[in-house]
């Protein structure tokens, strides 16, 4: 058995079309492994996926794109990447916003495992609650 010590030469391209996928809403072809194994965590909630459609359909039910990202850390490991994020998009006549982690396992430049932890979609008031009680150091 053969362990992956090395960042795959394909993860900082992976990166870039993964990111693409969310601004969009489109996944680029051949941006997951047909069997990638998802596992995404909700404030109160947690789903998996073991296939791209899978993935894919979670996706669109939770954030159907195209949305704002802002990246606030890529960090290789030694698999692939962890990205740290905010994100914002317009729904339900609102300007929705949410802070994400994902981490990914790249193959030959597909995500072949993709693990997410989420804020939760902050409506509005939720944007605005925040705004009032908190101050942020950092944006």
């Amino acid at each position: 058995m053969t362990v992956r010590h090395l960042v795959d030469r394909d993860a900082p391209t992976a990166a870039a079309r993964f990111l693409r996928f969310l601004e969009t809403g489109t996944a680029p072809e051949g941006l997951f492994a047909p069997d990638v194994f998802g596992d995404l965590t909700f404030p109160h909630w947690r789903v998996q996926a073991t296939s791209a459609d899978e993935l894919l359909a979670i996706r669109r039910r939770e954030h159907p794109g195209p949305s704002d990202v802002r990246v606030e850390r890529l960090d290789p490991t030694d698999r692939g990447w962890v990205l740290q994020l905010e994100e914002r998009w317009d729904a339900d006549g609102q300007r929705w916003y949410a802070r994400e982690m994902f981490r990914a396992d790249i193959e030959d430049g597909r995500i072949t495992e993709l693990t997410a932890y989420c804020t939760g979609d902050w409506d509005e008031a939720a944007q605005r609650r925040h705004r009032e009680a908190v101050t942020l150091v950092r944006p």
